[in-house]
């Protein structure tokens, strides 16, 4: 018996769980030696019993655990499916779900955000987004449910265009951006009409996904005189902890609040795109500041005289994951049923061990027609 019945789920964000080498081995040679090792330091529980670096699961291992009863149960590398293509369509069997994006965990931080002001910087980043595009296309080849989530830098715009058009060849059917300005320019700037032209010709919507980006809660917060603190993995970095996590997603109302302030999603109509992992509880204040900020500075800012309102532009293109944490009802209710999606974290500890059950008692009360649209109809309107 599946994890997921009774409905059709579409699931809006889950993970492969990268080994050591799964990068290089898709690398071209240049790039290969450049690419920073793998750092599973900040892994904490997801790599308990180490098995970031070991090998496939023999067959009779699933067995010995009792999969079926424990899917839910096991995280990180030790989940089935977690980094082997096979097992993963036995995983998504026993859940259940009719589709899955699948992104990456810890890979872009072997080449992304590493090594600045070196002269290579553009042909590693570059050079590891092909790496990652060809290497999560691979993974999710074999089995139509999964989706794979290319990544795309847009340092530089020219070469995100021809990144773009190698990661759909590979099979990518979205891509990670991240939620930052590139170098010196808005996201919304004319520089970037290629990039957004080619999402909106290819009817392929791009996503914001926590973890590309700094979360800008600063680091002086932190020092509050009790204490180490540990972060939601256990470990004692600075992954996630509750001072971060009241502004993850920061990155992403600003990027966004470039793209509708600034016309682009006003110039790219079919644009679309999914903002995951990130929360949805800020979504309907931001909703109300977008219209306010649209009337308030239109005297000095010409691009805010659009045809529109700032907020039905997003309802029109965007679309939000809510943490299982958080009140997806009353989220849904003042933000509107069309605009949320149903995710599961498979296998990341943040997804818990039943976040149907937990999603399902924050829609007590909730239309049914509402809750399609969560667990199946928004995603398959995001995806096109």
């Amino acid at each position: 018996m599946p994890y997921a019945e009774g409905r059709v789920y579409n699931d809006a964000d889950a993970h492969i769980m990268e080994q050591v080498d799964w990068v290089a081995s898709y690398a071209d040679a240049k790039t290969r030696q450049l690419l920073k090792p793998l750092d599973v330091s900040n892994a904490g529980k997801m790599n308990e019993h180490g098995t970031a670096f070991s090998g496939k699961f023999p067959a009779s291992h699933w067995d010995e655990i009792n999969i079926e009863k424990n899917l839910m149960f096991i995280k990180g590398w030790g989940a089935l499916g977690a980094f082997d293509p096979d097992e993963r369509k036995r995983a998504m069997d026993l859940l259940g779900f009719n589709r899955q994006l699948v992104f990456t965990s810890l890979a872009m931080s072997q080449f992304w955000g590493v090594f600045a002001q070196r002269e290579h910087d553009l042909d590693l980043l570059y050079g590891g987004a092909a790496a990652v595009n060809r290497a999560i296309s691979d993974f999710c080849r074999n089995d139509s449910r999964l989706i794979a989530v290319g990544f795309l830098p847009l340092d530089d715009p020219k070469r995100a265009e021809r990144a773009f058009d190698e990661g759909l060849k590979a099979g990518c059917g979205t891509f990670w951006i991240p939620a930052a300005p590139a170098g010196d320019k808005s996201p919304s700037h004319h520089d970037f009409d290629g990039v957004w032209a080619r999402f909106q010709d290819a009817n392929v919507p791009f996503m914001l996904h926590v973890g590309a980006g700094e979360t800008p809660m600063p680091d002086a917060y932190r020092n509050n005189g009790r204490g180490p603190i540990k972060d939601f993995l256990g470990g004692e970095g600075e992954v996630l902890d509750s001072k971060g996590f009241m502004m993850l997603h920061g990155p992403a109302e600003a990027f966004l609040s470039a793209l509708v302030l600034d016309g682009t999603l006003e110039q790219f109509p079919r644009l679309r795109g999914g903002v995951i992992e990130l929360g949805a509880l800020w979504v309907p204040p931001w909703l109300r500041r977008l219209d306010i900020a649209q009337q308030a500075f239109a005297k000095g800012e010409p691009a805010l005289a659009l045809p529109m309102k700032a907020s039905d532009y997003v309802r029109r293109q965007l679309k939000f994951t809510p943490h299982p944490t958080e009140p997806v009802g009353w989220i849904i209710e003042q933000g509107g049923e069309e605009l949320f999606l149903f995710s599961s974290d498979y296998p990341h500890i943040e997804g818990g061990r039943n976040p149907i059950k937990r999603f399902e008692e924050s829609l007590a009360g909730v239309s049914e027609t509402a809750k399609e649209r969560f667990y199946a109809t928004n995603f398959a309107e995001m995806m096109g």
